[in-house]
């Protein structure tokens, strides 16, 4: 508003009489927000101080309102700067979720390494084993043909 000053005033009809949320005194220009926390009709009543009269005047009195119901940001700057923030905090999730996956991956391989070599070192220790039965029963069968050899050869007077 501009030409004088002029005061807002808020209520919210309650029946009978009104309650009033906000009554202010401002200059030439002015802005007012307000949240109402409860429902039902609102009232908003503009009065100018003016002295001049607005049609002999020549000066223009101007009102813009600006109503917005339900939850709205009051200025863009506050919504760029949350959205900016949510969109941070998504990718730092996703990061974090990222991070996680491979955590998980690492615990996962690092679990099938250990089964490998335990399975590694097993079927080594079974090769070692294998291999010594193989050459106790080899020195076991030259034995016993050698000792069958000489009762064979001292049997038909060979020796």
């Amino acid at each position: 508003m501009q030409a004088g000053s002029f005061t807002s005033a808020l209520g919210r009809d309650a029946g009978r009489q009104p309650d009033v949320l906000l009554s202010k005194l401002y200059g030439p220009q002015g802005t007012f927000y307000f949240t109402s926390h409860s429902p039902g009709e609102h009232i908003i009543c503009l009065e100018s101080n003016s002295t001049r009269l607005v049609s002999f005047g020549g000066s223009k009195l101007r009102i813009h309102l600006d109503i917005r119901v339900g939850e709205h940001d009051l200025d863009a700057a506050i919504a760029q700067a949350k959205d900016k923030v949510n969109e941070v905090s998504f990718k730092l999730e996703h990061l974090i979720e990222q991070i996680e996956q491979i955590v998980k991956e690492q615990n996962y391989q690092r679990d099938r390494e250990e089964n490998f070599r335990m399975t590694s070192e097993d079927t080594n220790s079974n090769v070692l084993w294998w291999a010594f039965a193989q050459t106790l029963i080899f020195i076991s069968v030259g034995i016993f043909q050698m000792k069958y050899l000489k009762d064979f050869f001292i049997a038909k007077k060979l020796v």
